[in-house]
C-alpha cells in the first residue's frame, strides 16, 4: 500500500476483504463499522482464505454481501450451531458468527448457551442496539428499563416485560468461555479497543481453549427514532451504564516455570 496519493497522505484505503456493495444499513448504524473492522483484521492477518463467517437472520442478514470472504448463512438463532458444524468439520479455519440482539439473545438463547458451555473453537461477534432494528424497532431482551420501542410504547415495564438481559456477564460464568468482553463503536478510540479484541480473539482460536466473546453495544438511529449524532450521545449516557465497556473474562497468563 502506497502512502501518498498525488502529494497527499493516505491514512485509510478499504480493504480488499470488503466488496463494493452500497451497503443497506441506516445512515449512522454501527453495523457498518464493524463490518469494517472485522474485515480490516482478517486482511492484515492475512487469514482471508482461512475464515468463515456465518450470519443469520435480522440486521446482519446480508453480510456475505459485503464480507469477501467465505460465508454462511444460518437460521435465525441458530448461527452458533451451524458454527459448530463448520468449526467442528474444518478445525482449521478461523470461524466466527455475527448476530444482533434479537437473534443472538432471544431466539438463539439456547444455542448460546449451549455452544459456549461446550467451548466450541469460535468467535460470536454481538452486536447490542437494544432493539429488533430490522423488523421496526421491536422491543428486545436488552432494551432498557423504560424505553420506547414500537411494542413498549410506553417504555419497558420490567414488572411485566421483564428486566434488560445481560447475557455477556451471562455466559462469561460457562466454563467453555474462554475471553469475554464489551466493545463499542461510538468513537474512534473505541473503535480501536474493538480491533485489539476482534484480533486477540482470532489469536485465541490458535490456543483451543474455548468460545471467544465480543459484545458490541451499537446504535440504532432509526429504531431509536434520532439522528446519528443524538443517537451516539444516547448510548452513551443510557446503554452504557447497563452494558459497561471492558474485559469480563481475560485468560489467565500461563504460570511461571520455577
Amino acid at each position: 500500500m502506497e502512502n501518498s496519493l498525488n502529494g497527499l497522505e493516505v491514512v485509510y484505503e478499504k480493504v480488499e476483504t470488503l466488496t463494493d456493495a452500497p451497503m443497506h444499513y441506516c445512515p449512522g448504524c454501527g453495523h457498518g463499522v464493524v463490518h469494517r473492522v472485522i474485515m480490516e483484521v482478517i486482511q492484515e492477518m492475512g487469514i482471508t482464505e482461512d475464515t468463515i463467517g456465518v450470519a443469520p437472520v435480522g440486521c446482519s442478514v446480508f453480510a456475505y454481501n459485503y464480507m469477501n470472504i467465505d460465508m454462511q448463512e444460518a437460521a435465525h438463532g441458530r448461527a452458533t450451531a451451524a458454527a459448530t458444524g463448520v468449526k467442528r468439520v474444518l478445525p482449521e479455519k478461523y470461524v466466527f458468527t455475527y448476530q444482533g440482539d434479537g437473534d443472538l439473545a432471544a431466539i438463539g438463547t439456547g444455542e448460546t448457551i449451549h455452544t459456549v458451555n461446550r467451548g466450541e473453537n469460535i468467535l460470536m461477534v454481538f452486536v447490542n442496539n437494544g432493539v429488533y432494528g430490522m423488523t421496526g424497532g421491536q422491543m428486545a431482551p436488552t432494551t432498557l428499563a423504560g424505553m420506547k420501542t414500537t411494542t413498549s410504547p410506553f417504555g419497558r415495564d420490567t414488572a411485566t416485560m421483564g428486566s434488560p438481559l445481560r447475557i455477556t456477564e451471562l455466559i462469561a460464568h460457562l466454563p467453555g468461555a474462554y475471553y469475554v468482553t464489551r466493545q463499542s463503536v461510538h468513537s474512534a478510540p473505541a473503535v480501536r479497543k474493538l480491533k485489539k479484541a476482534i484480533q486477540q480473539s482470532f489469536e485465541y482460536q490458535k490456543l483451543k481453549q474455548g468460545t471467544c466473546f465480543i459484545e458490541v453495544v451499537a446504535n440504532c438511529p432509526s429504531g431509536w427514532k434520532m439522528t446519528p449524532v443524538e443517537s451516539n450521545k444516547w448510548l452513551v449516557e443510557n446503554m452504557f451504564p447497563m452494558y459497561p465497556p471492558g474485559d469480563i473474562k481475560v485468560p489467565k497468563p500461563p504460570a511461571a516455570n520455577n
